[in-house]
């Protein structure tokens, strides 16, 4: 690697800020779910009154439906004979508001219009007409609670955020309310009336109405809604001849309008409320949309990733070794394996390939730079196919081409320093390189240390993730990676791409990109099986995954241009790169929005809907791990890890996506990040399993 370049990733450093903007970005998000939820009724809930009991006292029952409350004292005043008070609830609504609008004016009448401050804020052109076609405004609280049942949080707020809408709306305080819930004035009794009392206090006066049977001639406050029928009943008694006034509330008694001016200030904090309240609107509506895409996108590709799989499976003896056309591959095959400090696990890799069926071998240990005995070990292990090659520390993509220049023979295969290997693997892997258009062949990666529960979250996702994602790639032909741990070449497929690219930190990634884009295929063989070793710790599966998604999104859009290509490139990058930039790029991005809405219906919603859809979720994954686990001859008793896995292992996937995201946008270097070895990949090989299915030929 040249001296800018591997400048370039050491010195870099990962992106710090955007954590902060996460962390900041969730509680909002969140927040904003709980002011809609507040609004809603979902959280706090107080969409129903609580049983009188105690009635109204005795001033306010025989009294009028106005009341001005100081205290124990009540006074109580109602409208003069012949003028009636019309008043509309709950609005305003887009279809009957204008409708009444309309028809008060026609009839030269004035009404108060009890406000919704949620209502309002969505609605603000509606509340100015109210106030520009002179009409009073009074408030029927922010969503419309019963405010004897709420909570004294909500109650407060209930009044405050519709004042703070009116003003961002028509720029006027009112003092007149109507409580939700309520009718004629005796129906303010036991909690309603201690409700009225606090509302009182704070300066507001209380409207009811009067009971039915009052004559409009009597004079009264009619009570309506935004309803057809309340449109049909206002004309109605618009008609009546025995009424010479329709008129507000306080211009009925005479009084000065309950509505004044604000001040700049209350009115940019209503409009803020406005915007917010649309803001949030919005935001929860898309996202709604966005958790239903996400969910039937993530189910789509459970249910695609098993049906390609049986594709797989019943394509096998088509296209491989076995079919009479395809002969037996038992060639000669060189076997690369680059090393920087790995003597916890070199010997064994090593003893592993010398004990393989596949005998005739050439076993070069490219040592780059190692500060401990891996050249060492390898050296001492008495054998003429192995070959040790040291150099100063260049990277493992130079540590392959060197390897590579040293090659003697047209088959060559590339392993990891930390993986050991099945007696038969070589033999398998090579077989599919029968056929001519085949450049790659993929191994099966197996997890070797996984007898702790990140070894065993580890192991799921490398058989129902990788494994079960190679399946449905071949069939498609558009497989993107063949991992570093075991994969076979043809020696003229590398030349010709110009050997191991440098370019990324996910060399295995842009090399299959490349052949793919040098027209040639790619495949997966199942049965040849290698056993690596996962990280231990999350801070060394962070480090490792990291690496991985940064360096495939460096490959991503470096073969961005397979995309419009022809042939077996055009394949590949309609088909791979939209799936890795669907499946692996905007759906972790996405999770977080996901995980929010989950809590919040857990939380606030009905929890039991939001179990049901999560259990039905981790069932559909279940099945198909399970299946995942037949096909590649593992216990199925491993999934009895799996509900935990997404609680944890999860997050940190899709945080490790976020990272590698923006550390791309940012144009951050990441440096190459070693994973400390421990040797233990061969821990799990001896132990019986299940029989791989089609695992022979």
């Amino acid at each position: 690697m040249s001296r800018s370049r591997k400048a370039r990733h050491k010195r870099s450093r990962d992106p710090r800020a955007h954590w902060l903007l996460l962390i900041l970005v969730l509680p909002a998000m969140f927040g904003v779910l709980l002011f809609e939820g507040w609004t809603n009724h979902e959280v706090d809930a107080a969409k129903t009154r609580r049983d009188c009991t105690r009635p109204a006292p005795a001033s306010v029952d025989r009294g009028g439906p106005v009341l001005r409350i100081n205290g124990d004292r009540v006074d109580s005043a109602a409208m003069p004979a012949r003028t009636v008070a019309l008043t509309y609830d709950g609005g305003p609504d887009p279809v009957w508001t204008p409708q009444l609008l309309d028809l008060l004016r026609e009839r030269d009448a004035r009404a108060t219009f009890f406000l919704s401050g949620a209502k309002a804020a969505q609605h603000p052109d509606l509340v100015r007409r109210i106030r520009d076609e002179g009409h009073e405004i009074g408030s029927n609280t922010y969503t419309g609670a019963a405010l004897g049942s709420s909570s004294a949080i909500r109650s407060r707020l209930e009044l405050t955020l519709t004042q703070k809408a009116l003003a961002g709306t028509a720029g006027v305080h009112t003092k007149l309310l109507r409580l939700p819930l309520s009718t004629s004035a005796d129906t303010l009794c036991g909690a309603e009336w201690k409700a009225a009392q606090r509302a009182a206090a704070d300066g507001y006066v209380l409207v009811a109405a009067d009971r039915s049977s009052r004559k409009p001639a009597q004079g009264l406050v009619r009570q309506y809604s935004h309803t057809d029928l309340a449109y049909k009943e206002t004309k109605k008694l618009l008609g009546n001849p025995k009424v010479d006034a329709f008129t507000t509330v306080t211009d009925g008694l005479g009084q000065a309008s309950a509505n004044s001016s604000v001040s700049l200030l209350e009115r940019g904090q209503g409009k803020a409320l406005i915007w917010g309240k649309a803001i949030g609107q919005a935001f929860t509506g898309v996202m709604m949309w966005v958790l239903a895409i996400a969910g039937g996108l993530g189910v789509l590709r459970l249910l695609t990733l098993v049906l390609f799989a049986r594709l797989h499976v019943r394509r096998l003896t088509r296209f491989r070794p076995g079919s009479p056309w395809l002969r037996e591959v038992n060639e000669p095959v060189t076997i690369l394996i680059p090393a920087f400090n790995e003597e916890a696990g070199i010997e064994s890799t090593i003893h592993s390939l010398l004990d393989s069926t596949h005998q005739h071998l050439q076993i070069i240990v490219i040592d780059d730079g190692s500060t401990d005995q891996t050249a060492d070990l390898a050296t001492w292990i008495d054998d003429p196919r192995v070959q040790v090659i040291r150099q100063p520390n260049a990277g493992k993509a130079a540590a392959l081409n060197t390897g590579l220049a040293n090659a003697r023979y047209n088959i060559v295969v590339m392993v990891d320093a930390d993986t050991v290997f099945e007696p038969d693997a070589m033999h398998r892997l090579i077989q599919p390189l029968a056929h001519p258009a085949v450049g790659a062949v993929s191994g099966n990666t197996k997890v070797g240390n996984r007898r702790r529960l990140l070894g065993r979250w580890q192991h799921l996702e490398y058989v129902f993730g990788f494994n079960l994602d190679r399946r449905m790639f071949e069939v498609l032909e558009c497989m993107p990676t063949v991992p570093g741990a075991i994969g076979a070449f043809r020696r003229d497929a590398l030349i010709g791409v110009g050997g191991v690219s440098e370019d990324t930190l996910a060399e295995d990634t842009d090399l299959t990109m490349a052949l793919w884009r040098a027209g040639w295929r790619v495949v997966y063989e199942e049965s040849a099986i290698a056993w690596t070793e996962v990280p231990t710790s999350l801070r060394q599966l962070w480090r490792q995954r990291y690496r991985w998604c940064y360096g495939t999104l460096q490959a991503m859009w470096k073969h961005r241009g397979a995309l419009v290509e022809v042939g077996p490139a055009g394949r590949f990058g309609r088909r791979g790169l939209t799936y890795l930039a669907l499946f692996q790029v905007a759906l972790p991005l996405l999770a977080p929005i996901v995980d929010v809405f989950a809590l919040y219906g857990a939380l606030f919603h009905d929890p039991w809907q939001a179990a049901g859809v999560w259990l039905g979720f981790l069932g559909i994954q279940l099945a198909s791990a399970g299946y995942a686990l037949r096909l590649d001859g593992e216990r199925v008793r491993s999934l009895w890890v799996m509900p935990f896995q997404l609680f944890v292992y999860r997050q940190l996937m899709y945080l490790v996506v976020i990272q590698s995201v923006v550390a791309m946008l940012l144009g951050t270097r990441l440096k190459w990040q070693r994973m400390q070895r421990s040797g233990t990949a061969a821990q799990h090989i001896g132990q019986p399993a299940a029989s791989p299915e089609l695992s022979s030929r």
